[in-house]
């Protein structure tokens, strides 16, 4: 990297189950050209590649093991050196835990990164509950959709593919959203206050609608890109 370039930006999303991540990240990719990077999305990738870090992730998977946090970090570290990612990525579902965190400060400063912004969704949990037991997804693109929030413009059309075909999630309904929202206030909502000690969180009402969600979330990823 030479001394006129700017390094990529690398954000992270933080927020319970439904508070918008996905459908956040994705208009900040078409915004900001930045790239999304999901873990589940990267341990599959990687394992269909067959990579080093992926046939260690599918042995583990194999085996009914979890995946370690090493070889998510190693699998990170391969895609973020991709050239997509020249601009910045957005991730999603990493760190979950503060230990996660320390890792991946470490690995971003090994490729002379850092942490740009860390934003809080904030949500009311019981709204959480409405919200996601009534998402799906076009079964084609993946753009996502609600019952009662963001149907699609023509009735069982998706507006961004034209698929006719849509899909819910198993675990979308209330008990398990429930059991969701324990286990990220208990294990990742720490990750706030590390973020805030650090100096990077960011806190945006994740209630509103979603474009006043964007508008926030664009000033943050204005900034972080600048």
């Amino acid at each position: 990297m030479t001394e006129t370039q700017t390094r990529p930006a690398v954000l992270i999303l933080l927020g319970p189950p439904g508070a918008g991540k996905g459908t956040q990240a994705r208009m900040l990719e078409e915004s900001f050209g930045l790239v999304q990077l999901s873990t589940g999305d990267l341990l599959r990738a990687a394992v269909a590649a067959g990579t080093d870090a992926g046939r260690a992730a599918k042995a583990a998977m194999d085996s009914g093991g979890l995946v370690s946090d090493d070889i998510v970090l190693a699998i990170l570290r391969d895609r973020i050196a991709e050239p997509d990612t020249a601009k910045g990525v957005i991730l999603d579902g990493f760190p979950r835990t503060e230990v996660q965190a320390k890792a991946l400060d470490g690995l971003l400063a090994e490729q002379g990164m850092a942490i740009s912004a860390a934003v809080s969704l904030e949500v009311d949990d019981a709204a959480m509950v409405a919200r996601v037991a009534g998402r799906y997804t076009c079964a084609k693109c993946g753009e996502g959709y609600h019952d009662t929030f963001k149907k699609p413009t023509v009735a069982g059309v998706c507006d961004k593919c034209g698929s006719t075909q849509f899909k819910r999630r198993a675990d979308d309904n209330a008990e398990t959203v429930g059991a969701r929202l324990q286990a990220y206030h208990a294990q990742t909502a720490p990750l706030i206050a590390y973020y805030d000690q650090a100096g990077v969180l960011s806190r945006v009402n994740a209630m509103g609608e979603i474009s006043q969600v964007a508008a926030e979330l664009g000033k943050i990823a204005q900034a972080a890109t600048a």
